[in-house]
């Protein structure tokens, strides 16, 4: 199975998943990535609906990295207002930068991408929607179907790719991956959508399938403190 090859995705990257699927995660990872090869990277907090484990935690180690981070108008770590500062604007215009829009879990969270509609042309953007089979709500291929419809009806926008991320944190098993890969199929077969990455913690990377769909994607968890 071949590693993540992250310059092959568009350059703006909307992740978006619903509540407690891993996609900030996800996306902090993504960008940590991007910024070691040197890319020059703006991750954007858009998730004005979760209070808690949000990209904007993690400020401190991307700004080491050299990544921008752009989330709330309301400065400070305890601001939680749904102000959606106009820096936001400046990495989707400057075509020098590689961007990770981190969007809320769900329609009501999607609603905020109707803002920056116009610039997400056709081929100029990627949608990652972000599947761990472990929530509840997103167990079945009709439930990860109805998530997918409800935010592009808001957002005006539809996924171009699934990424399994499939976990119960240090907890995960490779039973676990298999069945959010197996999830992942039976969506991508409804809907054409391809499974573009396999995200796994580092430990369990050397054991993921040759034959899998996706690429290889490596977790390091950064929104948990170790006794979590």
């Amino acid at each position: 199975m071949r590693k993540a090859q992250l310059l092959k995705d568009r350059r703006i990257r909307i992740i978006i998943g619903n509540y407690g699927t891993g996609k900030t995660e996800f996306s902090v990872n993504y960008a940590l990535k991007l910024a070691a090869q040197k890319q020059k990277v703006a991750l954007v907090d858009l998730d004005v609906v979760n209070l808690y484990f949000r990209s904007r935690e993690q400020q401190e180690l991307m700004e080491k990295s050299g990544i921008r981070v752009i989330s709330s108008s309301i400065k400070g770590r305890g601001a939680d207002l749904p102000a959606i500062s106009a820096e936001v604007a400046t990495p989707l215009q400057d075509e020098s930068y590689q961007v990770i829009l981190d969007v809320g879990g769900d329609a009501m969270g999607a609603r905020v991408l109707g803002m920056y509609y116009q610039y997400f042309r056709e081929n100029a953007f990627d949608m990652f929607f972000v599947v761990n089979a472990n929530r509840p709500e997103t167990t079945t291929r009709e439930g990860v179907l109805q998530h997918i419809e409800s935010i592009a009806q808001v957002s005006k926008t539809y996924p171009t790719a699934l990424v399994n991320n499939t976990h119960l944190l240090r907890e995960t098993s490779m039973e676990d991956v298999q069945r959010g890969q197996e999830l992942c199929r039976e969506v991508s077969r409804e809907t054409g959508l391809p499974i573009r990455y396999v995200s796994v913690l580092e430990p369990l990377i050397s054991e993921l399938p040759k034959d899998y769909e996706g690429e290889a994607f490596s977790i390091h968890l950064t929104m948990r403190e170790a006794w979590m």
